[in-house]
Order: structure tokens, then C-alpha cells, then sequence
């Protein structure tokens, strides 16, 4: 069981870069508890006395998980900075406290940050729990976790990526902005996981292929592969991931037999790519990595019949990725981490 309480999941942003202690805005690094990011940002926006919209954050935080994030608030121009720093700085409400204030010179923005750091206790543990965990964490460890989307991307019923193509295809006609995005989002998240489950049944899942899409971890940089041996070891070296697409009407292209081979994978799901051009304009296409990096992943015993988890992970990866390696079943996925 993972969750039983909020307290069995806590996640930490890393910023991205830190305060710089001058500058037209007060970054309030806050802890909550139960409460949603955007809950929060109403109340400090109200307390505070600025509009919510001027509130900024780096990413959204579930309600259910002790959660450390940072939001920043602009300066008043007629108030003299420590007195507002002091005001902020003593600010708690429902389910959350300020830790820290610090000044800085921008709003901070949706991606501003390095990543986010997790601490899981998974509980029910089968007697030698443990030593078994600890074995698939050594794997994964080396070769990385399948960056797979979890189920809440797909909706409560599991059909935006089933509305999603039919909006492709011009069978549903979704006005709402906010929901077409989301359906177009859901199939592009099924057409990637189709791919990424190809190369799991492979044995493809930490090789480079040739016309594979590579991405860089050091710059996220992208390029194609055209000396697979040797981008293999690079593969194997943690340098370098191969790319799965979230197909869009600008997606770097693959190129030669790994093009072929996504090609064949999104139209076996009865979608043309083409017409994310057409249906799906709206929809840029990106390059996601296969594999989700989890070097400093530790496991220890939480007492009784639990796991304890800790690990870090890179903007756009889910805790729950990793956590269903490690139980070897699906689990609730936290949104908007």
C-alpha cells in the first residue's frame, strides 16, 4: 500500500537555481500538508494582499503527500522589504507553514526547477520484502526505470487517448480548448508508452538503434543516432537516452528503421501521424526520454512490514514509475510533479 496517510509521501523540489537575496520578489519556501499548490497560492495570495495570478511556482504538488515546495511573491513598492519579508515569513495557514524567505530578482516560473526529491513508505510488505526490493533497486540503479505514463494521464475512466484519436480523426468534435488539450495530451502519452512497451518486449530498452532520437542528460540536447555501438556504451554510461515521441506536427524526426519501427507502432493504434497536423495542430510534439535515471536510489526498512524509498528525479518524471518497479504493481500516480 502506498499512501496511507500523507505523511508515506513526501517530495521536495530542487530548485533550479538559488535565491539571490536581492531583487523585486520574495521566494517563500513553504511546507503543506493535505493541501493542493494551487490551494495554497489563494491563501498566500490573499495574506500577502497581491493578486494570485502574480504568485509564482515551478511545479504543482498533490494534495495527498507532505510536500516542500517554493512559490515567489512580488515586492509591495511602497513597503519597505524586511518588513515584508518579516510578514512573510511568519505566514501558516491550513495545512501549510513558510520554512524560509529570500529575496530574488524574478518571478518564478512553471519548470523552474532541477527536479524533486522523494521519500515513499510502501507498506504491506510480504516477509522478505527487503532483500528483493533491494535487488530490483540495484537494476534499476544501473540501467534506469521505463519512463512510462501512469493511468491518471488517461483520465478517471481511461478514455482521453480513446477521445483523442477520435478528435484526430474528426469523429469528435471537443470545443473546449482545456479538454481537447487534454485528450491530444492522453493519446500522445498512449502512443509513447506503445513504443516504449515495444522495447521493453525487445530487450531494446537501453540501446541505442540506428536513426534512433538520443537526448543528451547533461543539456538535453537531441540527435540521431548513426553509430549505434558506440551510442550504446554511451546508452550504458548514462550520458545519453534514447528518445520516445509524443507525436506533434514539429516532433524531431527519427529517421531509417527506428522511424519506421514508431511508425508502424502509432498507426497499429489506428492513428496517421499526419494528422496531428491537421486535427492536432495545436500539438508542437516532443522527445521524451525512454528511461528515468535513478542513481542515488536507496531502500530501507521502515519498520514492521514497510519500505522506505528515497530517490531523486529529473522535471516530468513520476515517483510512481519508479515505486511500480519496486512493487511490481500499478500505483496511484501523483499528479503534476
Amino acid at each position: 500500500m502506498v499512501r496511507a496517510v500523507p505523511e508515506d509521501f513526501r517530495v521536495e523540489e530542487i530548485p533550479l537555481y538559488p535565491a539571490s537575496g536581492s531583487g523585486d520578489h520574495l521566494y517563500l519556501r513553504i511546507e503543506k500538508v493535505g493541501r493542493n499548490t494551487q490551494d495554497v497560492v489563494r491563501d498566500v495570495a490573499r495574506l500577502l494582499s497581491v493578486r494570485e495570478r502574480d504568485v509564482g511556482v515551478a511545479g504543482l504538488k498533490d494534495l495527498r503527500a507532505v510536500a516542500v515546495q517554493t512559490l515567489s511573491v512580488p515586492l509591495a513598492p511602497r513597503v519597505p522589504p524586511e518588513e515584508q519579508m518579516s510578514r512573510a515569513g511568519a505566514l501558516s495557514g491550513p495545512g501549510f507553514r513558510v520554512l524560509s524567505v529570500a529575496r530574488h530578482g524574478n518571478k518564478l516560473r512553471t519548470g523552474h526547477l532541477a527536479g524533486n526529491r522523494f521519500e515513499i513508505t510502501v507498506r504491506g510488505c510480504v516477509s522478505g520484502a527487503l532483500p528483493r526490493a533491494e535487488r530490483i533497486a540495484a537494476e534499476l540503479r544501473a540501467r534506469g526505470a521505463p519512463n512510462l505514463f501512469g493511468p491518471q494521464r488517461f483520465g478517471k475512466r481511461g478514455d482521453n487517448a480513446e477521445l483523442g484519436g477520435a478528435i484526430l480523426r474528426r469523429e469528435a468534435n471537443v470545443r473546449d480548448r482545456f479538454l481537447r488539450k487534454l485528450a491530444l495530451s492522453a493519446l500522445q502519452a498512449e502512443l509513447f508508452n506503445r513504443c516504449l512497451a515495444g522495447r521493453l518486449e525487445e530487450g531494446l530498452f537501453a540501446r541505442a538503434l540506428a536513426g534512433d532520437v538520443l537526448r543528451k542528460r547533461a543539456s538535453g540536447g537531441l540527435f540521431v543516432c548513426d553509430d549505434p555501438e558506440t551510442d550504446s556504451r554511451r546508452v550504458e554510461s548514462a550520458e545519453i537516452d534514447p528518445a520516445g515521441p509524443l507525436p506533434g506536427h514539429s516532433l524531431f524526426a527519427a529517421r531509417g528503421d527506428a522511424l519506421a519501427r514508431e511508425a508502424a507502432i502509432v498507426e497499429d493504434a489506428g492513428v496517421d501521424p499526419a494528422t496531428f497536423a491537421v486535427g492536432g495542430g495545436e500539438l508542437a510534439g516532443a522527445r521524451r526520454p525512454y528511461r528515468i535515471p535513478a542513481a542515488d536510489l536507496e531502500i530501507r526498512s521502515g519498520g514492521e512490514d514497510s519500505l522506505v524509498l528515497a530517490f531523486s528525479l529529473p522535471p516530468g518524471s513520476y515517483a510512481a514509475s519508479i515505486v511500480r518497479e519496486i512493487v511490481k504493481a500499478e500505483v496511484d500516480e501523483p499528479g503534476g510533479e
